[in-house]
């Protein structure tokens, strides 16, 4: 019986998923993007995190101890360094799962996990969101006359053109 054990053991043995999710996570801090599956993506979340949560404390202790899971020094360096500048002020939540379909071959469900600060598009579409404004159906005064100025202005140059 199983009761009680929680996480996945994604079908490897111990030393196997040790090294794997090391490997995952280092080409995830040095490439901010990686396309695995769902179960994978997961696991690596709940690796990675506590990870980048250690590395806003920057001391020899906290690098010794995320360099004992990650055996890299270019992770190491980009981890203290460029990824704890971007998400410093952040509580959590640092990487982002996006869902892309199913795999060809043996239809395993595929995804991208992203580190959430990295991402230049989605950045973009958050900012214009915050500037929404509360419209009322029978149309405020502000909305409609700025309508009717637009298509007065289009009218009168329309004219003036066509004389």
């Amino acid at each position: 019986m199983r009761h009680g054990k929680k996480f996945n053991h994604l079908g490897r043995t111990a030393s196997h998923r040790k090294a794997m999710l090391s490997n995952m996570a280092t080409s995830l801090i040095l490439h901010k993007r990686i396309s695995t599956t769902l179960a994978k993506a997961k696991e690596l979340k709940k690796y990675v995190e506590p990870l980048i949560t250690r590395a806003k404390e920057d001391s020899t202790h906290n690098r010794r101890i995320v360099f004992s899971y990650l055996q890299s020094k270019e992770a190491i360096k980009t981890l203290f360094g460029e990824v704890v500048e971007k998400v410093g002020e952040r509580n959590g939540g640092y990487t982002r799962i996006i869902k892309t379909g199913f795999r060809l071959g043996d239809n395993a469900e595929m995804c991208i996990i992203e580190m959430v600060d990295f991402n230049e598009l989605m950045l973009k579409d958050a900012k214009p969101a915050k500037k929404t404004t509360r419209r009322s159906r029978r149309g405020s005064g502000k909305a409609a006359d700025a309508s009717n100025e637009a298509t007065d202005t289009t009218e009168s140059t329309e004219e003036k053109s066509a004389e």
